[in-house]
């Protein structure tokens, strides 16, 4: 009797996979619904409790956009072709705004869900993916801002809005490696939540943000596109809605290359690092 009785319990031990194990996808699909979760409490918690609301999604890139006018535009002088320098400069924030934004609410964001990785088992890697649905929703919103702004100065997109996709997934696979790898060991070292978002801040002013990669002095311009992988995809965003000086789509296969091994750096870390999230965090 006590034989046929222990035969009717199984022990299952979850372990997470060691080394280079494939990406789960089968187990990621399963949890699907917790990511639709995730992805929605992050969406209205953001402005809950915010004095602007949903209106700062508009402000904060159009101040930005402003600003960067008035340094680069103004004081500076820097050449612009006869396109308004205000759209120089939001369309170069736009860009940005989806990678820092991804960045920066990735990395903190298995430190601030401690308790549920404490407690409950779920595929880690739903966390960090959680937070991508609300910067993509924020870009969306700043994007059709970017609409209104060309049609009240009457400037037409051409064809290169085909390859706008391209770009923007550019941005988001160089942002999700660093946020992985960066929000991993923010596990460990609490302190990288704080210093990663900032040091990012900083490669903005590397970036053709405020101004267009035709402002790099041209025997520098081959050295810039290939050290900072950013640079193609902002720069054709914004030659693809302003028409601006085309840009050389050799570099964008660049950017896609160092995107692609971004990701591939960014779950190796997070995989090695994930067997402690519950025992260190």
């Amino acid at each position: 009797m006590t034989a046929s009785r222990s035969a009717q319990y199984e022990t299952i031990v979850i372990r997470p996979r060691k080394g280079l194990a494939p990406l789960d996808l089968k187990l990621l699909w399963q949890f699907r619904d917790l990511l639709f979760a995730f992805a929605d409490r992050d969406i209205r918690l953001r402005y809950r409790q915010t004095a602007l609301g949903a209106a700062w999604v508009i402000l904060q890139p159009l101040l930005g956009a402003s600003i960067f006018a008035i340094v680069f535009g103004v004081i500076a002088k820097m050449p612009s072709d006869g396109t308004p320098y205000f759209l120089i400069s939001y369309t170069g924030f736009l860009g940005w705004s989806l990678f820092q934004g991804v960045i920066s609410r990735v990395t903190p964001s298995l430190v601030a869900n401690a308790s549920l990785i404490r407690k409950v088992f779920f595929p880690r890697l739903l966390v960090p993916l959680g937070v991508i649905p609300s910067v993509v929703l924020d870009f969306v919103v700043s994007l059709l801002v970017l609409v209104v702004l060309m049609v009240i100065y009457r400037i037409t997109p051409n064809w290169g809005l085909a390859l706008v996709p391209l770009a923007i997934l550019i941005l988001l696979g160089l942002a999700l490696g660093f946020g992985l790898a960066a929000t991993s060991l923010a596990v460990r070292f609490r302190d990288v939540q704080h210093v990663a978002p900032f040091a990012v801040s900083l490669f903005m002013y590397a970036s053709p943000v405020g101004y267009a990669v035709a402002a790099v002095p041209e025997h520098l311009r081959h050295l810039y596109l290939l050290l900072n992988p950013m640079a193609a995809p902002i720069d054709v965003i914004r030659w693809a809605f302003l028409g601006t000086e085309q840009p050389q789509f050799a570099y964008l296969a660049t950017s896609a290359l160092a995107a692609v091994l971004s990701v591939v750096v960014g779950l190796l870390v997070f995989h090695s690092a994930e067997r402690e999230f519950a025992d260190v965090i």
